[in-house]
Formats: structure tokens, sequence, C-alpha cells
């Protein structure tokens, strides 16, 4: 499916070169593919919601944990209380405060999640690169495995309502 994505993307980059047009959205089946094509980089996002979604730029791939249950209650690196149930994460890759969809590259699943904690040192040597609370690793589907290869890609913050 990639392949036809990158596919699909040279032809517009060259259509866009003599169009002039910036910006390209393409609804398939199950996604929308959201290509922005400007004069010094192309980007390339599947997109559950392309309205509400934007990808900024940084994608870091590799390997996501997820929280132990009694850290329920522990005060996170943003001074709040972590919470199982809420679609936090920690990294040491990303800044405080950043929003991030996180792809399971195994199934595909993802989640839209916010870095609000730091984790141990220890865990970039184990190539971690993000540990999520226990909802966002349901929702990635690796409970029973308890890691699992992700793709990291830094996003707008969503509107609030």
């Amino acid at each position: 499916m990639l392949k036809l994505y990158l596919i699909l993307a040279i032809v517009l980059l060259s259509f866009s070169a003599s169009a002039q047009l910036d910006s390209f959205k393409i609804v398939c089946f199950r996604d929308t593919i959201f290509i922005k094509i400007d004069s010094s980089n192309l980007q390339i996002g599947s997109l559950k919601r392309a309205d509400s979604v934007v990808i900024t730029g940084k994608v870091i791939n590799g390997i996501a944990s997820f929280y132990s249950s009694n850290l329920d209650g522990t005060q996170t690196a943003t001074g709040e209380i972590f919470r199982n149930n809420k679609l936090t994460g920690a990294s040491n890759n990303l800044k405080l405060n950043t929003w991030v969809r996180v792809t399971n590259i195994k199934n595909g699943k993802t989640v839209i999640i916010r870095i609000n904690d730091r984790m141990h040192p220890a865990m970039k040597r184990k190539g971690r690169v993000v540990d999520l609370s226990h909802s966002a690793a349901k929702k990635l589907d690796f409970i029973k495995s308890g890691l699992t290869k992700v793709k990291l890609e830094v996003i707008e913050p969503p509107k609030k309502k």
C-alpha cells in the first residue's frame, strides 16, 4: 500500500510543478491519504480524519511499552497526576505536551496521545521510544505482548471545542 502512495505522490509532484498546487487530498476505502507538497518537501500521511490531524514533520520509529498499573496516581513530569485511563505517554525523544499519533506497525491501529511524562533513561538503550498509558496500549492492541514496534508522528494539537 505504501508503494501505491509513493507512486501517487510522484505523479502528483510532477503535476503540481506545472499546476502550482501545494496540497492534495485523496480518499480511499478506509483511510484518507493526505499528501502535502511544497517547494522544499513532500509529506505523505494516512489519516483517519484528514481535517482533524496534520502531521508536522517529526517521525520516530521504535518500540512502545505501557505503564504498570501500580503507577496510576503518581505525578508525571508535567506535574499532573498519571491516569491509566487517559490517552497519554512518556517519551525522552519529544517535548512535553507534544501531541503524537502512534501507529502499531504490526496491525496498523493508531491512537492520538499527548506526551506528559519522561521515561527512565535506561529505556533508550532498549530501543523504547514511548511508554503508553494502558488505554492507549489497549487501542493499539498490544496488551498481551507487552511491547510492539510503533511509528510516532508529531501532529498539531487537536482544536478545542
